[in-house]
């Protein structure tokens, strides 16, 4: 039994180091090549734009996904209507296309007559950094739901309860009562949406192109320099991704840590 149990966790240590050895090799590469080309690479307008488009489209698209996650997620969570099921599938369904195709969905809805009657009224969509928000949003959108409706289910509904016998309404139990419960999940969240929103590339390709110092992402910029020949300006890009990405993730696991003395998120 012992042999046994000591062959199969030596198979799994060494599945787990294939794994590691993988995943690892490919962020040295990014760590060490990157670095390397940074210093040069912050020196170069292209670069400097780029970074700056990731951060303000990034982190637009983020508080407007908020703004739509958050009352949908209560509602899938706190409301019974016919048709929720229908929701949720529709959720994990967008979840699993390839970004390239709600991209290709979004290129051929906003270039419609409805699309160009935005354009004419001076906000465009296709070819414009608006777009690029747009993309963002459409790619993140059901991921945010689907982390505040974890969030606000682990929520201890017997406070809402409470609150309601005491003559709390709807509106004031959600701001007063599940926001605050969730204010640190919800935060993580936040923050997690937001890196994945910097680093898209898919359905921003299709929606707006790739023009320099136009619609010119850090993941553009990474496409860019590849397709000329440029990986050392590509890695530096990428060690920017990377470096932002492991901040994200530290401050998220931050807020979503779990307290084991307590046995729930603080």
């Amino acid at each position: 039994m012992n042999s046994g149990r000591s062959a199969f966790r030596v198979l799994c240590g060494l599945a787990a180091l294939a794994a590691l050895a993988l995943i690892g090799s490919n962020v040295a590469v990014i760590l060490l090549r990157g670095a390397k080309s940074l210093p040069e690479a912050l020196t170069q307008p292209e670069t400097l734009f780029a970074l700056g488009t990731s951060l303000k489209t990034a982190s637009i698209s983020t508080v407007l996904c908020f703004v739509l996650a958050v009352p949908t997620a209560y509602l899938l969570t706190r409301t019974e209507f016919s048709g929720r099921a229908a929701v949720e599938m529709l959720l994990e369904l967008t979840m699993s296309l390839p970004y390239i195709v709600l991209g290709v969905s979004l290129l051929i809805l906003f270039s419609s007559p409805a699309g160009k009657a935005l354009k004419a009224a001076g906000l465009p969509v296709v070819f414009s950094q608006n777009g690029i928000v747009l993309a963002q949003l459409t790619v993140n959108l059901p991921f945010a739901v689907q982390l505040a409706s974890t969030a606000f289910r682990r929520a201890d509904r017997k406070l809402e309860y409470v609150a309601g016998l005491l003559g709390a309404g709807e509106a004031r139990r959600f701001f007063t009562i599940l926001l605050p419960l969730c204010r640190h999940s919800l935060a993580g969240a936040l923050v997690l949406v937001w890196s994945r929103a910097l680093g898209e590339f898919g359905a921003t390709l299709m929606l707006v192109g790739v023009t320099r110092m136009k619609t010119e992402t850090l993941s553009a910029n990474i496409y860019l320099n590849v397709s000329a020949n440029d990986l050392d300006g590509a890695l530096a890009s990428a060690f920017l991704l990377l470096v932002i990405s492991a901040a994200s993730l530290a401050v998220a696991s931050r807020f979503t840590r779990v307290d084991k003395r307590w046995g729930r998120y603080v």
